[in-house]
């Protein structure tokens, strides 16, 4: 039997982040795509559990989210991470996914789409990736689920911003008519994943996670249903040159179309490129954007659970 807290048969919520959850203490949510599709073994292991322990670092559970025998599981335990890791047939699970790869009860790792939905269905508020999909390059009208749950689904997502490889302002202008807000944690432009972005405005400015933790709060207490993009930026020194990133994922595009490489398959066959043609500097990068990110969503986390339990807080339904 796995451990946790079974909700409505399918979703199963380990102990930890249940007990966390009861008590109102802060809990971040984490993606698998990053394991099984987003970087190769052993990089891919290590990171989620850097992730899990920067998130622990700054006082709240980490809550790793995937699909386990036939479970939508909020929180990993034992070795179901490194289990993902090295698994050669791991389901990319989005929205439209969820059913058939419960029903097949095998794995699944969940992108932010689904993410975000189990994070929901658990009552987890924030919730830590690299970066979101968006509205793809070109004008084949390819646009990534995540869009849709960010205008659907009450989870703040705490990102380096979208996808380098995808069509960012395209994405900015999408995430406007969704009614999804972009705050810029500590930055007045967008940052662009592996770069901290040009001239692309953020919605708001936040220069500490107690204020985006107010923001979020009004946001959803005022009756808004959205999800909320919080825009972290890569860390200084990390950030990697925008000429050669340019390059590397222009020659990634024409390569792709070479192959007939399409739809779901494109963003990890671009990191996949990208990291390549950077010598594994895309790789470094995308390791320490993604621990800081969930560092930051900890923090935030934290400060919307002390918010919940002050006598001033007006946090709504959505909390």
């Amino acid at each position: 039997m796995m451990d946790g807290n079974p909700i409505d048969g399918r979703l199963v919520v380990a102990d930890d982040v249940s007990e966390a959850l009861a008590a109102g203490r802060a809990v971040v949510a984490l993606e698998s795509t990053i394991i099984s599709h987003g970087m190769p073994y052993p990089d891919n292991v290590s990171t989620a559990m850097a992730c899990e322990a920067a998130v622990r670092e700054v006082g709240a559970v980490p809550a790793t989210i995937a699909v386990v025998d036939g479970a939508l599981r909020v929180g990993l335990v034992g070795d179901e991470v490194e289990r993902l890791g090295l698994a050669e047939e791991v389901a990319k699970v989005s929205l439209r996914d969820l059913g058939w790869v419960l029903s097949g009860g095998g794995l699944g790792a969940t992108t932010v789409a689904a993410t975000m939905h189990a994070a929901d269905l658990a009552g987890i508020r924030v919730f830590a990736t690299g970066g979101i999909g968006g509205v793809h390059r070109g004008d084949d009208h390819d646009v990534s689920a995540d869009l849709t749950a960010l205008g659907t689904i009450p989870v703040a997502v705490v990102c380096s911003g979208p996808k380098a490889v995808m069509d960012v302002a395209r994405t900015v202008e999408a995430l406007e008519t969704l009614g999804v807000p972009v705050i810029g944690q500590g930055v007045d432009v967008l940052p662009e994943f592996w770069t901290r972005g040009t001239d692309l405005p953020v919605g708001t400015r936040s220069d500490d996670a107690a204020r985006t933790a107010a923001i979020l709060e009004a946001h959803w207490g005022c009756g808004l249903t959205t999800g909320a993009v919080v825009a972290n930026p890569i860390p200084a020194g990390h950030e990697l040159d925008r000429d050669m990133i340019a390059t590397a994922i222009e020659s990634g595009l024409a390569a792709a179309a070479t192959r007939g490489i399409r739809g779901r398959e494109v963003t990890p066959f671009l990191l996949t490129h990208v990291a390549a043609a950077t010598d594994g500097r895309s790789l470094e990068a995308n390791k320490a954007l993604v621990r800081d990110n969930a560092a930051v969503a900890g923090r935030i986390a934290v400060a919307l659970a002390a918010r919940r339990v002050s006598p001033d807080s007006g946090f709504g339904s959505a909390g």
